[in-house]
């Protein structure tokens, strides 16, 4: 029997397609909110936080843009006023339900902010309360687990960069739907993945990590790893990984890495794996990505994910 969540993974490559169609004619809303803004706000929890990493990183490194995590509990408990003069204010939520979030965001156009949502919720008070609300066409999500409304959230969030001039085409965007078909397919038919299973059965924990444009993913998969197996999952920065909880890799502790098959961050990705490898044998193990979209890894800020190909030590 299919579980609701393999269920939902299975309809991310018709949500995205959907998301992309329908978001892509917004890109003239979202540049004209970006001439009057300097930088960019992400306001999120949970999933939402975590595709927030992913829109901090593609803001700043493909549009040009500074890009800052909020902390909502300085708008609901300390209730500080701040200058948000020339902020673009993006609040992502998957229900769009979340009064913390809401109230975020509708404090920070209180201090100044032109507000943006993100949010799978059409008429939720979220969508309301923004300037210009990005709805996401996820459909229905009933596994407590974010999958298709995670993904299509990164899409949205990469019809935000493309509104904010980030280094893109439009086609690249548009390949994504299949390319997840693809990746569906092939890991599900990779001989690694049940040795990975296996592996990760025995185990009491495990370390992910990622770098850059992947280190959004590397934080949801630790996450789904707790939800959906009850295994504690840390999910740490490349760079923090290697600052002191490196100690914690070792047989009885895989580390999963995720990153892109290209990129700047992929060369200290690879030396990472070799020195947990090092350190962890004969239990690690590393997930290299493959770039999402294709043929397109130098321009498109389009998301990463997983692929197939898994190295075991």
């Amino acid at each position: 029997m299919t579980s609701l969540m393999r269920a939902e993974l299975g309809q991310q490559p018709d949500a995205l397609r959907r998301t992309i169609d329908a978001l892509l004619p917004r890109t003239a809303d979202i540049a004209k909110l970006a001439g009057e803004t300097r930088q960019v706000l992400f306001i999120a929890r949970g999933s939402s936080d975590n595709a927030a990493a992913y829109g901090r990183y593609l803001v700043e490194s493909r549009a040009g843009r500074l890009g800052t995590p909020a902390a909502p509990s300085i708008a609901t408990t300390y209730r500080r006023k701040l200058d948000l003069s020339g902020v673009l204010a993006v609040a992502i939520s998957q229900s769009g339900k979340t009064e913390e979030i809401v109230e975020t965001l509708q404090w920070a156009a209180d201090c100044g902010a032109r507000t943006v949502s993100v949010t799978n919720g059409e008429r939720s008070p979220l969508a309301e309360a923004a300037e210009v609300a990005l709805i996401t066409r996820a459909g229905e999500e009933k596994a407590v687990p974010a999958t298709k409304t995670y993904t299509t959230q990164l899409a949205a969030l990469s019809v935000l960069g493309l509104g904010l001039g980030a280094d893109v085409a439009e086609d690249d965007l548009r390949r994504v739907p299949d390319e997840v078909a693809g990746l569906v397919e092939a890991t599900e038919a990779s001989p690694a993945l049940a040795q990975i299973v296996e592996e990760l059965a025995d185990v009491s924990g495990t370390v992910v990590s990622g770098r850059g444009i992947a280190f959004g993913t590397a934080l949801e998969l630790a996450l789904k790893i707790k939800e959906a197996c009850y295994l504690h999952a840390m999910g740490l920065s490349y760079a923090d990984l290697l600052h002191g909880p490196i100690a914690v890799v070792d047989a009885k502790t895989p580390a999963l890495l995720v990153a892109a098959d290209s990129g700047p961050t992929l060369p200290g990705t690879i030396a990472l794996a070799e020195r947990v490898r090092g350190a962890a044998r004969p239990r690690t193990a590393s997930a290299a990505a493959r770039a999402w979209p294709p043929r397109a890894r130098r321009r498109s800020p389009a998301p990463r994910c997983p692929s197939g190909r898994r190295r075991w030590a």
